[in-house]
């Protein structure tokens, strides 16, 4: 991943060199001085970064906010129809559960993309970049899915389409997390990809199931978002070039020059414990998001003898879960701490697993799928807050980006293994899985280290707050 700080430009301050007033660079400038960098012509003041053109063109936060909640609304719709999509390319393409499986796989491809591409984005364009290049990877795997192509060719197209998913997601978590109240901020935006999730597999199965329209038909639908979420992003972060992104990041690169740090933060995320604990709870984690998105509506027709439309309705009330949990839970995890709410999270997660593994009645098992979503939602946006309060803000879209990626894997994995084992020893497996799943998954959230205290956070992320 590229580093946010690998552009071609002169160094700011050298050791030793002094301001155009004559004081030494090491002396803090006082309340009413300022200096000149080298570059861009930007001012010190103590506190901020300023510039007289961009700050003044800044489209509001809350605007931004907005856009990116309706991103991950689509993103959601995507990512969650998959596990829709599994009986009906089964039925057109005439596949197994091992070779549907596929579908999974190709997924994370776009993620490792994007891991590598995120950084250079944001030096080169900003989030004005990302706003622009998301949405257009959106669209070309739409458009392609829409024209039913041969399954070999869906599958690139799949690939394409996590591509703008990746960099988006990637993105706009590093961005909420660094702000203040970054715990809501990261609710809201987990929540709208949720309600996106619950969305996607209701709208899907009506079409496909209810009104027996061909399963193409519903890229047709995300084609159209698609569209509309490039038009709000576009509009939202106009303003957001490479200029504005230097800027705001450029008083953590002074305070490198002054220590004569240099580390690549490429290098750099991977010499903090905490990126590869995070790493690998969000391999467990997403693993069991995703299997559980990706075969409930088969585990449901097979095991629970459901009907397709109720299947699918199943994989709506998990991400309707999801989201109330993320919009609902935010609060209670702020007050209570966000370790110990998800310690509880997870245990009362395993608790409605295994209501779930034992009882069979449709309905019921319905009910209980979305309590199990209701009580996961929190998990991912409390993985973005630990980091973001654990590492320094420099490093924030480089590591997050890497261990969302190391999440796509998992979410790759999980359901390809399911589909294996699935072809050979039926899917009543998922059950076993799913609940193994989510013990690692709580083992590895109690590994990470405590928080610092809440007063210690930076005097950047409060101000990323104020508009």
């Amino acid at each position: 991943m590229a580093s946010a700080y690998e552009a071609d430009r002169e160094p700011l301050l050298d050791a030793g060199s002094s301001t155009e007033d004559g004081r030494d660079h090491d002396q803090a400038p006082t309340q009413r001085s300022s200096f000149e960098a080298k570059t861009w012509g930007w001012r010190f003041y103590p506190g901020k970064w300023v510039t007289s053109s961009s700050d003044a063109r800044s489209t509001s936060l809350v605007l931004r906010i907005a856009a990116s909640m309706l991103s991950f609304v689509v993103l959601g719709m995507m990512v969650s129809t998959l596990g829709v999509m599994v009986p009906q390319f089964e039925d057109y393409y005439g596949l197994t559960d091992l070779h549907v499986s596929f579908v999974f796989l190709t997924w994370p491809i776009g993620y490792v993309v994007a891991a590598f591409l995120n950084g250079a984005i944001h030096l080169k364009f900003g989030q004005r970049g990302i706003a622009v290049l998301g949405p257009l990877f959106h669209i070309i795997f739409t458009t392609a899915a829409a024209l039913h192509p041969p399954y070999p060719v869906l599958l690139v197209a799949l690939a394409v389409g996590s591509v703008g998913t990746g960099i988006l997601d990637g993105s706009y978590c590093a961005w909420a997390g660094g702000m203040k109240n970054a715990n809501i901020v990261q609710g809201f935006l987990h929540g709208s990809y949720s309600a996106g999730a619950a969305i996607g597999p209701f709208l899907a199965g009506t079409m496909i199931s209810a009104s027996n329209l061909p399963w193409y038909t519903w890229y047709h639908v995300l084609l159209g978002a698609s569209l509309l979420e490039a038009v709000v992003l576009i509009l939202a972060f106009r303003h957001e070039d490479s200029i504005k992104y230097r800027a705001d990041h450029e008083r953590e690169r002074l305070l490198e020059v002054r220590n004569e740090s240099s580390l690549d933060a490429r290098t750099a995320i991977f010499k903090h414990g905490v990126t590869w604990i995070c790493a690998a709870y969000f391999l467990a984690y997403i693993g069991t998001e995703n299997g559980i998105s990706g075969w409930i509506v088969v585990f449901m027709t097979r095991v629970n003898h459901a009907s397709d439309y109720l299947a699918s309705l199943s994989s709506s009330g998990f991400w309707i879960g999801q989201a109330a949990g993320r919009l609902t839970l935010s609060v209670v995890t702020e007050r209570i701490g966000v370790r110990t709410a998800t310690i509880a999270y997870l245990i009362a997660a395993l608790a409605f697993e295994a209501l779930f593994t034992a009882v069979h009645i449709p309905i019921f098992s319905t009910i209980i799928i979305t309590l199990l979503g209701y009580c996961l939602g929190p998990l991912f946006p409390s993985g973005v807050f630990m980091m973001t309060r654990l590492l320094p803000k420099e490093l924030h879209v480089g590591a997050i980006s890497f261990v969302v990626l190391i999440g796509q894997v998992g979410g790759a994995l999980l359901p390809f293994a399911l589909g294996a084992l699935a072809d050979r020893l039926g899917i009543q497996v998922f059950q076993v899985v799913v609940f193994a799943q989510l013990v690692v998954t709580l083992l590895l959230w109690l590994a990470f280290p405590r928080l610092p205290p809440a007063n210690t956070a930076s005097e950047d992320q409060i101000e990323d707050t104020v508009d």
